[in-house]
């Protein structure tokens, strides 16, 4: 693991959501991306070396829709940057954590893959590696 990639909140209205975080983060956002294979919109912030990605539900059958029905709004993730997801994976397994699906193209530029949330204290953690 090379660092905390971003944050990831799960939102219902991306547009009250950016007018909150704008305000609160005292910064624009500085892209939006939908990740159609997802089900998502994103919004992406930068602060310092960590980013905050926003995630609002753009398909009532999203993972976010899902989450937000069953949660609420908040936190969804933390998301790590590696050198080579393939190998953390490997990795990863080999000492007993679940991942959730392929690894499949994300926001961002990243190739992404996830961890099972009971297999790190309820925590979903997702593995980010730079697209070549």
């Amino acid at each position: 693991m090379i660092k905390v990639e971003h944050i990831g909140i799960a939102v219902a209205d991306g547009e009250q959501s950016t007018d909150l975080f704008e305000k609160l983060l005292g910064t624009s956002h500085y892209k939006i991306e939908k990740v159609e294979s997802e089900g998502v919109a994103t919004y992406f912030y930068q602060i310092g070396n960590t980013k905050i990605e926003l995630l609002k539900a753009i398909s009532p059958t999203s993972p976010i829709a899902k989450f937000i029905d069953k949660k609420g709004q908040g936190m969804h993730h933390i998301a790590f940057l590696v050198e080579d997801i393939k190998s953390e994976i490997d990795r990863l397994t080999k000492l007993g954590f679940e991942v959730i699906g392929d690894v499949k193209k994300g926001a961002d530029n990243k190739l992404i893959c996830f961890l099972h949330p009971k297999t790190t204290n309820g925590v979903l953690i997702e593995l980010c590696q730079e697209q070549k």
